[in-house]
């Protein structure tokens, strides 16, 4: 990045029009280190790319060519995985994952599976019914669970419409520590 700094420097002060000395002039920077910073012969700093930006009117970052910040929205197709549309919303893999759900209500008995991991459960909509083991539990919109994927379980709606969740999914040994409350807020 750094070494595209000089030929920047170049092309900026002669699309303006520019001299050297005018450049000097305003930045107080000598004319012969703005020939060397342009030709690559010295190092941009910032106490030189600072005043330099100033006179120009431009970021510090279009100075330096720093990357434009990406979209920070999540982008992720919709995916249908049986009864569920699945939206993934995080792209590293191997880390905690993060899914939005929404699942269909399905004819039949629900089958318990395990696999390794751990996973944490919110229900934006609707009613979820979770089966832990031997516990049947219904959660619903704004309320959470979290559990052990090595424990036989399965989740669907509680009843004859979709339920919608957000879905945490992480290692095994890897807990979500969601708080209700700051630390020292009186019960």
């Amino acid at each position: 990045m750094l070494a595209e700094v000089g030929p920047r420097l170049r092309r900026l002060r002669q699309e303006r029009g520019v001299t050297l000395a005018a450049l000097s002039t305003a930045t107080g920077i000598s004319v012969s280190t703005l020939s060397r910073l342009e030709s690559g012969g010295r190092r941009a700093t910032l106490e030189l790319l600072l005043p330099l930006a100033r006179a120009h009117r431009v970021p510090l970052d279009e100075l330096v060519g720093a990357p434009e910040v990406g979209d920070p929205r999540v982008r992720a197709a919709p995916q249908r995985r049986g009864r569920m549309t699945v939206v993934p919303l995080t792209r590293q893999p191997g880390a905690l994952q993060a899914f939005k759900l929404v699942i269909d209500p399905e004819e039949g008995a629900p089958e318990q599976r395990t696999h390794e991991g751990y996973e944490w459960l919110y229900v934006l909509s609707g009613r979820l019914r979770l089966l832990l083991a031997d516990h049947d539990v219904e959660l619903r919109a704004g309320e959470a669970a979290e559990f052990d994927t090595r424990l036989p379980h399965w989740f669907g709606p509680a009843g004859e419409e979709p339920v919608e969740v957000l879905s945490l999914f992480g290692r095994q040994g890897e807990r979500m520590h969601v708080r209700a409350r700051p630390r020292g807020a009186a019960d």
